[in-house]
C-alpha cells in the first residue's frame, strides 16, 4: 500500500473542499483550485481532513494514482491557503529583469529584450538580477520558472544565464585550464 497515499490530508483554517462529479474543488484564501477524480479511489471529504482510499487494493494502476492524486490534492490545499513561490537568479553582465505588471522583461545578452506575458494567477517580482515568481498552482509556478529558465540556460565555463537560486552549476576548466605539463 503506498505510503504517501495512505495519509490523510489535513485542511488548514479557511479552506474548504467541495466533492463535485468528475473534480474536486479546493476554495481557500487565496483563490480556488480543481483538482480531477480519479473512478478507482474512494474520497471520504470531512471539516478536518480527505482520506484517499483504494478500491481494488491490488491493482497496479490503483496503486500507482493513489500516491498521484493525494499529492496532487495535498499541492492544491497548500497553494490556496499559502502559495507557492520560486526565486530565479540572472547571471551574467549586462543581464537583467523588470516587470512591468503582468509583462516581464529579460536582458539576457541577445539583440533585444525578451518579453513574456505572464499567465493568469502567477506574480513575478523582480529586484535587480533575482526573479520572484509565486502563485497558488505549484504546476504552473515551475511551468513558467522552466520557461524563463529555457530561454538562455546557465553555461558551464561562466556560468552565465538563468538559474534558480539554489542550483549549483558544475564548472568546466576553460582552454588552458586542462593541461597539465
Amino acid at each position: 500500500m503506498s505510503r504517501i497515499g495512505k495519509l490523510p490530508v489535513i485542511l488548514p483554517k479557511g479552506v474548504e473542499v467541495k466533492l463535485g462529479q468528475d473534480i474536486l474543488e479546493i476554495k481557500g484564501p487565496k483563490g480556488s483550485l480543481q483538482t480531477p477524480l480519479c473512478s478507482l479511489l474512494s474520497y471520504d471529504v470531512t471539516a478536518e481532513s480527505v482520506t484517499i482510499t483504494r478500491i481494488d487494493a491490488e491493482d497496479r494502476t490503483t496503486a500507482a494514482q493513489h500516491g498521484l492524486r493525494r499529492t496532487l490534492l495535498a499541492n492544491c490545499v497548500e497553494g490556496v491557503s499559502k502559495g507557492f513561490s520560486k526565486t530565479l537568479e540572472v547571471v551574467g553582465v549586462g543581464y537583467k529583469v523588470a516587470v512591468k505588471g503582468n509583462i516581464l522583461e529579460l536582458a539576457l545578452g541577445f539583440s533585444h529584450p525578451v518579453i513574456m506575458e505572464l499567465p493568469q494567477g502567477i506574480e513575478a517580482k523582480g529586484e535587480g538580477t533575482k526573479l520572484t515568481i509565486s502563485g497558488i498552482s505549484k504546476e504552473l509556478v515551475g511551468e513558467m520558472c522552466a520557461r524563463i529558465r529555457r530561454l538562455r540556460k546557465p553555461e558551464p565555463y561562466k556560468g552565465k544565464g538563468v538559474k534558480y537560486e539554489n542550483e549549483i552549476i558544475r564548472r568546466k576548466a576553460g582552454k588552458s585550464g586542462g593541461k597539465g605539463k
